[in-house]
């Protein structure tokens, strides 16, 4: 059999988690939370795992960005080698709209704000984090409260950068660590941040990709009195 792309047909058929957005260049898939997108040695089950399922050819596909394992939502994957290429260049100039919801603990005290807090990674014996500090890499993050409860509350990131664990260690700057994120404050359980949307404009692809808050994320907004848009 030639190496070719697979149908729209056949990837929507054969892929087990959602196709938000699909090309013969480009996918955007809805990956859920504690899906890893590498294999490792805790887990051979992995969004590259899945690439076979995506695309016959030998050239790809190819990972456009990442998600941590924790995070669900719209995770982009280049199924041509110039697509990549365009795509990356976008998210590395800024011009790609991320878009992440969360749920926090207390929440802010102001409805909307922009957070510029350069961050840098630190290993020590324990493992690694990411904090705040000056000489580290600009890191910005645009915030807005969608829904209000007693004791958390729902807000929606627009990453301006994309450094690892940004949303994360912003959410934990404002002092709203989110629901979850132990490593930063959130106590224990799923951690509830998901990738909602991404946005970009490409020679051959207009994306406007959105993905679904995952069930337990609806149950505890649900449960906390919070209203998903």
């Amino acid at each position: 059999m030639p190496d070719r792309p697979m149908t729209d047909h056949a990837i929507s058929d054969r892929f087990p988690y959602p196709v938000l957005y699909e090309s013969p260049r480009l996918v955007v898939i809805d990956k859920p939370a504690g899906l890893p997108v590498h294999p490792g040695p805790k887990a051979r089950h992995s969004v590259e795992a899945l690439f076979p399922l995506l695309s016959r050819r030998k050239d790809g596909p190819w990972l456009v960005h990442r998600l941590d394992t924790d995070t669900s939502g719209c995770l982009m994957i280049a199924l041509r080698k110039q697509a990549l290429v365009e795509a990356q260049a976008l998210f590395a100039s800024g011009n790609v709209r991320k878009t992440y919801w969360a749920v926090v603990h207390r929440g802010p005290t102001e409805n909307e704000g922009l957070i510029d807090a350069p961050l840098r990674k630190v290993s020590t014996q324990a493992g690694w984090h990411m904090e705040t500090h000056p000489e580290g890499q600009s890191a910005r993050t645009s915030w807005r409260v969608l829904s209000r409860g007693r004791t958390h509350a729902l807000i929606e990131l627009t990453l301006l950068t994309g450094r690892t664990h940004q949303a994360r260690v912003h959410c934990a700057l404002l002092g709203c660590p989110i629901l979850g994120d132990e490593r930063y404050g959130g106590r224990e359980g799923a951690l509830h941040l998901m990738s909602r949307s991404l946005d970009l404009s490409l020679r051959d692809d207009q994306v406007s990709a959105r993905a679904t808050p995952p069930g337990f994320m609806r149950e505890s907004c649900q449960a906390f009195g919070l209203e998903l848009p």
